[in-house]
């Protein structure tokens, strides 16, 4: 084997049938597994204008290239189909244990197209699927819903067979709510792009996976060497016992003060993430100006509380670490609430910074224990914490400006940082009661339903709520937010995620970083698209090999991931032919937006977040993005068309897709 299977499986819900597919060896050499199986199964079978909550979408779960091959920080799983929150192209990137069950039951990837007549789930095991009947699950919560299928299947099985892994749609997804999302290990989240209103959508409560076959790499010993060393260096590195949470908005302070940019060695970063996981960034972020707040028209001397959410008062409620398949990291947890929620909810996972800041400096909410509540009522009700809270701070900005009156709210007084008011505008949305119901497909929708000028208080990229990283202090996450095929995401490039991830040192054409002034990050220069271009090459690299987003940002000089590929495949390539398959990914991403008439000129981002006007206080003040020459010079590097932002027939054609099976340039 060479880490991957060759197989999909096609499940028509309409019909109740299914398929096994052979996918041919050139596509995997082309574009790996994950993101890049899904996007070449999509654009092929997803007819133009297909409804996105319609039977002609298909969802489709996909495992990464290396999942299951002994490589370590590779249990990510891809969530893809046609989004109802953007209309184009929708992945979405989970972690937790679901990854290697997918190749456990013999496939790369599982697909669902139609919808079925009644609610059910798909059970899988080594036998092949089984379409079931949902009625018993249909209204759960994610959580209970989970915890029930797991309990049944076991009982069934008299308790010997493996515990199945299941991801599973809430209510929100069933009420089809587009900023819902797909959960597995009871809280983790594929949140983004709307993937849960689409598996609403089919009426498909759950996939469950109970497979026990064998995923071997080309070198398996040569697989163990290279997981032996990484790990050991991981090991080795860690925080000294007095770095506590008290550092880091004196950390947030000194560094965003400094005039120049330097190249930083991504192991800090683990070693950051190895003890406190994403929340290390809940106080640095407020002090250097990376964490938006007052729905992004405001700054930290709004919220001068923001020590509230210091993650050693987080920590403190955490009673167990948690990891992801194959991590050695362990950057999650489960925190107990049994005294915040009344005894409804013994636990939930530890909320991770977007969540502390969409419900924190967002809104201006100082209440951390309403933040853990929040965190567990989305977990079950399968809802985007970071769109749910965009879409919060919305309705508070519209109702303190008189768009949305108490008698629109049902009496809810939506004022900045009252936290009852906050919990209970979720609660809404969760159930899509009321008010709730006209929030509960994001804030771009909300705003043509209210009218009245609530399109300005509406901060998003393409219909996407804007995630907790402020361009202003990054402008190539401005870029990409407005850019990439999936707009509005935090996790694709950045300067910082780039500085980190010494691809100079590995890729010809990738340009060096040295110490240079912070201003020229801001220029929209062919440079400075290039860097982009190189780190959402390598971010879609990483997402078709089903690694970690934290494992990416150690830098390839600690993550040895070409070196995986290699011991996995067999293919002996070097990294500058791995990033040409990572460029594929994007192109063909960009390519299906283009082939569903997706004018992506429309997802450049809320001009709050480009500093149009320019703050006039806090660390961003003064601030204003040249967006649209940055955009026009992407473009440009990846040869799309600069105005459109349409790959052309030449680039495609160049890069290789043209000569993949199905694949042809069917737009321009």
């Amino acid at each position: 084997m060479k880490g991957y299977i060759g197989k999909v499986l096609l499940i028509d819900l309409s019909k109740g049938t299914w398929e096994s597919q052979d996918i041919p060896e050139t596509v995997y050499e082309s574009l790996l597994s994950g993101v890049g199986l899904g996007a070449y199964y999509l654009y092929r079978h997803i007819p133009a204008g297909a409804d996105p909550l319609g039977p002609e979408n298909i969802l489709g779960f996909t495992s990464g290239l290396l999942t299951g091959t002994g490589a370590f920080m590779t249990g990510r799983w891809m969530a893809v189909c046609k989004s109802p929150l953007t209309g184009g192209w929708g992945d979405s990137n989970c972690g937790g244990t679901l990854a290697p069950a997918i190749k456990q039951c013999g496939y790369d990837a599982i697909f669902f197209r139609g919808i079925s007549p009644k609610p059910v789930y798909v059970y899988v095991d080594n036998k092949g699927p089984q379409i079931r009947d949902a009625a018993a699950y249909w209204g759960m919560d994610a959580v209970e819903a989970e915890t029930t299928l797991i309990r049944d299947h076991l009982k069934a099985e008299g308790g010997s067979k493996k515990k199945p892994q299941v991801a599973v749609i809430g209510p929100g997804g069933e009420k089809l709510s587009r900023i819902a999302g797909i959960s597995n290990d009871l809280g983790r989240y594929a949140a983004r792009s709307g993937v849960g209103a689409v598996m609403g959508s089919k009426r498909l409560k759950a996939l469950v996976l109970a497979g026990t076959r064998a995923v071997r790499p080309s070198d398996p010993e040569g697989m163990k060497r290279l997981s032996g060393a990484f790990a050991s260096t991981v090991r080795k590195a860690n925080l000294p016992g007095f770095f506590t949470g008290a550092v880091f908005p004196i950390m947030g302070g000194l560094m965003g003060g400094l005039p120049s940019a330097v190249p930083l060695d991504g192991m800090l970063s683990a070693m950051m993430f190895k003890k406190f996981g994403s929340i290390m960034n809940n106080t640095y972020g407020m002090t250097n100006g990376d964490s938006p707040v007052k729905n992004w028209a405001g700054s930290v001397k709004d919220f001068p509380a923001y020590r509230a959410l210091n993650p050693d008062r987080i920590r403190r409620r955490e009673v167990r670490k948690y990891h992801c398949y194959a991590c050695i990291l362990g950057c999650g947890g489960v925190c107990d609430i049994r005294d915040l929620s009344g005894g409804k909810w013994d636990h939930t996972h530890k909320p991770e910074y977007e969540t502390c800041m969409a419900f924190g400096g967002l809104v201006l909410n100082k209440d951390l224990d309403s933040i853990f509540r929040i965190n567990e009522t989305l977990n079950r009700a399968g809802l985007d914490t970071i769109s749910v809270g965009g879409t919060v701070a919305f309705a508070v900005e519209c109702f303190e400006n008189g768009i949305l009156t108490p008698a629109d709210t049902e009496g809810l007084e939506l004022r900045w940082g009252n936290a009852q008011a906050i919990e209970a505008l979720v609660d809404r949305i969760c159930a899509r009661e009321g008010i709730g119901d006209l929030l509960a497909d994001g804030v771009r929708l909300a705003a043509q339903r209210i009218g009245k000028g609530a399109e300005r208080f509406a901060v998003h990229a393409g219909g996407q709520e804007l995630p907790m990283h402020d361009p202003r202090v990054d402008p190539m996450l401005g870029v990409t937010y407005s850019a990439d095929p999936t707009p509005g995401r935090h996790t694709i490039s950045g300067n910082l995620y780039y500085s980190q991830s010494s691809l100079w040192d590995y890729v010809t054409w990738a340009p060096k970083v040295r110490i240079h002034p912070k201003s020229q990050d801001f220029e929209p220069t062919e440079t400075e698209a290039l860097r982009n271009v190189a780190m959402t090459a390598f971010k879609m690299l990483v997402d078709g090999t089903g690694s970690c987003y934290y494992a990416m940002l150690m830098g390839v000089q600690h993550f040895p991931i070409f070196e995986y590929l290699n011991a996995a495949t067999g293919w002996n390539r070097t990294p500058d032919e791995y990033m040409e398959a990572g460029k594929r990914m994007q192109t063909l991403r960009q390519a299906f937006n283009a082939k569903h008439g997706v004018d992506v000129r429309g997802f450049r981002m809320h001009d709050r977040a480009s500093g149009i006007p320019p703050a006039s206080e806090g660390h961003n003040r003064g601030v204003t993005l040249r967006i649209d020459e940055m955009i026009r010079e992407y473009r440009k590097a990846w040869g799309w068309d600069p105005e459109t932002g349409l790959p052309t027939r030449e680039t495609f054609k160049a890069q290789g897709l043209s000569d993949l099976p199905g694949l042809e340039y069917t737009h321009g």
